[in-house]
């Protein structure tokens, strides 16, 4: 059996000043006690939270967020916790980059990046969902946090496990990149690197969390980790002047993060915070794990799981759990969900890199490359404000570009030597700049 909370926890629960009350069916609408389960046991739909937003438009201002913390806590009222034992790691309020010189390289004028690849303290947006999973994790009398991850989460995870004091033991597919397989383990952590894709990975995480009675953030703590997402969708606002873009573009995995930010842009509708406006929702796949993008582009509104083969390791997910509602707010937005092959994604990494000097993992490649071939396909308006979320830190994913950037130029500790190098440089990057043209 799962660990649910204690009557005192409840008490707790019911005494503070949440801004939440219940978990809801978002297909059938039944509704549950905000415990440790994310399945509605009518229908097996997943369940969301429910916030009392009349509660939030009468406390909450633009003022009072802007005097809050320098992290995703500046929002704690739109935020699953109910008491004040928050575990703030300084995650969140990441830049958003006016992005001048990959604009004109790709013919837009106001397009923003709003960079996660320096999110603390493990570089990715997983800091965010992790941050909340775990204070909700504590609060719920949870001594074991766990998770299935592609990596990020894994990091996430065992390092903020670490900072709140909590035992750890998370599961990732045994290929990983080395990068983010150390990055779990510096945190001591137990690490079960299992022989078979995320799914599989996943599956099993299901069993165990059923059976030993841990907080798996993405499986019965999932209705309160995935609300951390909404916070790249409350900065973005914020930090626009308290406006929302015309149109985002975003990685998919399982479609969470995609569909949060969407949340999060209604909610500071909803509340007063910013005026209503459509905004455009696009979302990127790697060709090798696409499909939403598949279901997207066949006009389906059901995803058909399919089996990862691509370099994108961090959005590898075969049967993504938010899929159809993911193509639902592509749809509904006027947006679009677009994949790209695995050579794209490398060369959108070195996009980003060159022109904005921000090194992205493969998901933001992914993402990167998407973006160009829409605005190639005349699906971007060069005069919307577009803002591109980079979710993850290419250092976690050195493997994908080893072979295909550059090398040092070897060198004696000589003048002529330093000249004839450079000669030859200049000479390279000439040829190069010659077939790029052609």
């Amino acid at each position: 059996m799962m660990t649910l909370a204690t009557e005192k926890q409840k008490h707790q629960t019911q005494a503070t000043t949440a801004t939440f009350s219940t978990l809801k069916c978002k297909e059938c609408g039944a509704e549950y006690e905000p415990v440790a389960t994310h399945v509605c046991e009518i229908c097996f739909g997943p369940l969301e939270v429910v916030y009392d937003y009349e509660a939030l438009r009468s406390q909450v201002t633009r003022e009072s967020i802007e005097k809050g913390p320098n992290s995703i806590w500046r929002y704690r009222s739109f935020l699953p916790v109910a008491t004040d034992n928050l575990i703030d790691v300084g995650t969140g309020m990441t830049p958003l980059v006016k992005s001048n010189r990959l604009a004109r390289r790709l013919g837009l004028k106001k397009l923003y990046i709003k960079n996660d690849a320096v999110n603390m303290p493990t570089l990715s947006f997983k800091d965010r969902v992790v941050s909340v999973a775990l204070t909700r994790a504590r609060e719920l009398g949870f001594t074991t946090v766990s998770c299935a991850s592609t990596g990020n989460l894994a990091n996430s995870t065992a390092a903020i496990a670490a900072h709140a004091g909590l035992d750890c033991c998370v599961f990732i597919p045994a290929d990983l990149e080395a990068g983010k397989v150390l990055g779990t383990l510096i945190y001591s952590p137990t690490v079960m690197a299992v022989q078979g894709n995320y799914d599989q990975v996943n599956r099993l995480c299901c069993e165990v969390a059923n059976t030993h009675g841990w907080g798996f953030v993405n499986i019965n703590l999932r209705p309160y980790y995935s609300e951390g997402s909404k916070t790249l969708g409350y900065e973005v606002a914020e930090q626009l002047g308290w406006q929302l873009p015309d149109h985002i573009v975003a990685p998919l995995a399982s479609g969470s993060l995609f569909t949060k930010i969407y949340k999060g842009f209604q909610e500071f509708i909803k509340v007063g915070l910013v005026e209503d406006k459509k905004v455009r929702f696009s979302g990127a796949q790697a060709e090798g794990c696409s499909p939403i993008a598949t279901a997207f582009r066949e006009g389906r509104d059901f995803v058909t799981p399919v089996k990862p083969n691509t370099l994108a390791k961090s959005i590898a997910i075969g049967n993504p759990a938010d899929g159809i509602y993911a193509l639902e707010v592509a749809r509904k937005t006027g947006g679009n969900i677009e994949s790209v092959t695995d050579a794209e994604i490398i060369e959108g990494i070195k996009l980003l890199a060159e022109t904005e000097g921000i090194f992205t993992e493969t998901a933001g490649g992914t993402t990167i490359a998407v973006l160009k071939k829409l605005v190639e396909a005349g699906k971007i308006d060069p005069d919307e404000t577009t803002v591109v979320y980079i979710t993850g830190n290419g250092l976690k994913t050195q493997e994908a570009v080893q072979g295909y950037i550059g090398e040092p130029l070897t060198i004696e500790p000589k003048l002529d030597s330093f000249e004839r190098a450079l000669e030859r440089s200049r000479i390279l990057d000439r040829l190069e700049w010659q077939q790029t043209v052609v």
